[in-house]
């Protein structure tokens, strides 16, 4: 009996966010279509190119396959149409199925966010716990003077920062690119793509400390100030014991659930630390798209980061609901 509530719960959550993603699809293209609409920008120039010439009747066969001249409405009720059968459409720069390009670009991205995500996520945590623990005192100002001027302090700026220190400077590691220049894909090493990815992981994790830590370091302080906590002092537990055994406990599911909300920062950050180091993933793309109105590819980008930070929502709230028990109760209630 336990069993059948459970799965109808899990298929009624599945049943709801996947509604909620669609949704979120569907009122994002329409958004991202009307804005590029609105753009000044001559899709048949921008294929073409700026120096490129061709007769009239041409531009005319090469708008009338894009079906330019159609009304808007046709035009996204169209597009629409294919992205249901899973067609983007052809990027104008790579000459290629747009999912193509994503799926190929995507992996570096996915790499870069997923170290920088794990090792922000950890020393948030830590830096957090350290303040909390010394709330009001030199640890706790040093903490939160940090994450206050990593909080304030521009990606790109950042990103050039470490750039001049660690590869102009010290010569320790590469400027940029995610494998070493004249040497085929095939041929580079894990070790090489591993020294490629640090200095933009390094930008990505050093920014997304900062959200973590100052909640991380609140929570505590609120839990060594509650009554329970007091009453383990009265008893003569030491200070570390008692944020072992309850303080942690106690913050540990705020801050992962926090943590998989950052998904729309950590997308936004590895734009510029992309173009910064001249990474060759998503975010690099998308700005290319832009500046060369690659329309298909840039409107493809753009669902694919809206799905993104809705997985990273959706995450997040189905592990508070498995984790916390009064909201799982409440939940089957």
């Amino acid at each position: 009996m336990e069993v059948k509530i459970v799965n109808k719960n899990v298929l009624r959550h599945i049943g709801r966010y996947t509604l909620k993603g669609l949704l979120l699809l569907f009122a994002v293209s329409i958004v991202a279509f009307t804005l590029m609409k609105l753009s000044p920008i001559d899709p048949v120039q921008a294929y073409i190119g700026a120096d490129a010439t061709v007769s009239p009747e041409q531009r005319a066969k090469i708008a009338e396959r894009w079906g330019i001249g159609e009304p808007p409405v046709l035009q996204y009720l169209k597009w629409l149409g294919a992205i249901c059968r899973f067609d983007l459409g052809t990027s104008v720069i790579f000459r290629l199925p747009v999912l193509t390009v994503i799926g190929e670009r995507a992996l570096a991205s996915l790499a870069l966010m997923g170290v920088s995500w794990v090792l922000s996520g950890i020393l948030g945590f830590l830096l957090g716990a350290l303040a909390g623990a010394y709330h009001g005192r030199w640890p706790d100002k040093l903490v939160k003077a940090y994450c206050l001027t990593l909080s304030s302090t521009p990606v790109f700026w950042l990103a050039l920062l470490l750039m001049i220190v660690f590869a102009i400077h010290w010569r320790i590691l590469p400027l940029g690119l995610s494998i070493p220049m004249g040497k085929l894909d095939g041929e580079v090493s894990l070790a090489e793509r591993i020294r490629h990815l640090i200095l933009p992981a390094l930008t990505l994790s050093l920014t997304g400390v900062s959200s973590i830590a100052l909640h991380t370091r609140q929570k505590l302080s609120e839990v060594l100030e509650s009554d329970y906590v007091l009453y383990a002092v009265s008893r003569g537990e030491k200070r570390w014991t008692i944020i072992r055994r309850h303080g942690l406990r106690n913050i540990a599911l705020p801050a992962l659930t926090l943590q998989f909300t950052s998904f729309a920062e950590l997308f936004g950050g590895s734009v510029l630390a992309e173009q910064v180091f001249a990474y060759p993933g998503l975010g690099r793309t998308a700005v290319r798209a832009g500046i060369q109105s690659d329309m298909p590819l840039l409107l493809g980008i753009t669902l694919f980061s809206a799905l993104f930070v809705f997985a990273g929502n959706c995450i997040a709230d189905a592990l508070y609901q498995v984790l916390n028990p009064q909201i799982r109760r409440l939940g089957n209630g």
